[in-house]
């Protein structure tokens, strides 16, 4: 394997031939791979988006298979053109590459957080102008992400749009950090403000009281679905991005596959019913897209193991799919 700037990276187990890219590709055949080129000759100027795979699973509170979502999705990719019917859209005309995924520890999660806050650090110093689109991986990844991003860009006040069933506010001394602690974890360790978050489709019997107080005391601000429905995802969406633009420099877009209805999603570990369908998962992804200062995003906890005919993992690839339409009609 040839050398790049991302010591913490290696080449996704899982890669696609192109030879054979036609003038109206799949997204397999579309998204490059940094190491089926010579480094001296990229042009990182010309990429708008960077994929990034973090294969872990072992930091999450309930058994999960999340190390295989990356190379699960990059398996999907066949199913999907890179034209959008619903927006008259062609996402063809954008510059995707996959870097591959984060290396990690077969036992150290400390490790493994490390590198995959190492691994954001080095794309934001080497490649400052890319969207990151991280496929993940448990949700603990979401707060190694941000600090890696805090680390380069200090002087920035970032916000966080989250998508979640769950507040992800556990104490970090009973579990943490595990898949439930990215957001406490964040802000406790100074790097993003309570109210600089907005955690929309919460909803039922799947998070404490005592999560609720600690989120009001330090001032998180969150949407229930059942509040999110009365007034409308997109209305929902876009007063969240409306309010967070007006107060941060960089919003860090993550969303929590858990958030969808267990109807729509039989390859999420923390399923529950009531949460939102698949269409207005699309839209919110979407609107994301659109909003200049969303600068990166994620998708987390899913396992492919406990998919059924992969509908989780093909939910997942047209919410990615959904927000490089969004930012490609923000670039346009």
């Amino acid at each position: 394997m040839r050398q790049y700037p991302y010591p913490q990276l290696k080449s996704p187990a899982f890669t696609w031939d192109r030879s054979t890219k036609t003038d109206e590709p799949k997204v397999n055949e579309w998204i490059q791979t940094l190491d089926a080129t010579d480094n001296e000759k990229i042009n990182w100027s010309n990429f708008d988006v960077a994929i990034l795979g973090v294969p872990l699973s072992r930091s999450s509170i309930s058994a999960s298979a999340a190390s295989e979502t990356p190379d699960a999705l990059r398996r999907t990719w066949k199913y999907f053109t890179t034209y959008n019917l619903d927006y008259d859209e062609d996402l063809s005309e954008l510059n995707v590459v996959d870097l591959g995924d984060v290396r990690q520890h077969v036992t150290n999660i400390e490790i493994c957080h490390t590198n995959i806050k190492e691994a954001m650090i080095s794309m934001r110093t080497n490649h400052p102008k890319v969207m990151p689109v991280v496929m993940g991986g448990d949700h603990s990844i979401t707060a190694m992400l941000v600090k890696g991003w805090k680390e380069v860009h200090s002087n920035e006040r970032i916000g966080i749009l989250q998508l979640d069933t769950h507040f992800d506010l556990r104490d970090l001394s009973d579990n943490g950090p595990s898949n439930g602690t990215p957001i406490r974890n964040l802000i406790e360790s100074g790097v993003i403000k309570g109210e600089d978050v907005y955690n929309i489709g919460l909803h039922g019997f799947f998070n404490t009281r005592s999560l609720k107080a600690y989120a009001d005391k330090k001032g998180v601000n969150y949407i229930t679905m059942r509040e999110a429905r009365k007034k409308g995802i997109e209305i929902t969406i876009t007063e969240a991005l409306e309010q967070l633009s007006e107060k941060v420099d960089t919003i860090y877009f993550t969303i929590d596959m858990d958030v969808l209805d267990m109807s729509y999603s039989p390859g999420v570990p923390a399923s529950t019913p009531g949460g939102m369908r698949n269409d207005e998962l699309f839209d919110a992804v979407y609107l994301a897209g659109r909003c200049p200062k969303v600068k990166a995003m994620d998708i987390v906890c899913l396992d492919p193991y406990k998919d059924n005919g992969e509908i989780t993992v093909k939910t997942a690839v047209h919410a990615m799919l959904s927000f490089l339409t969004g930012l490609k009609l923000r670039k346009s």
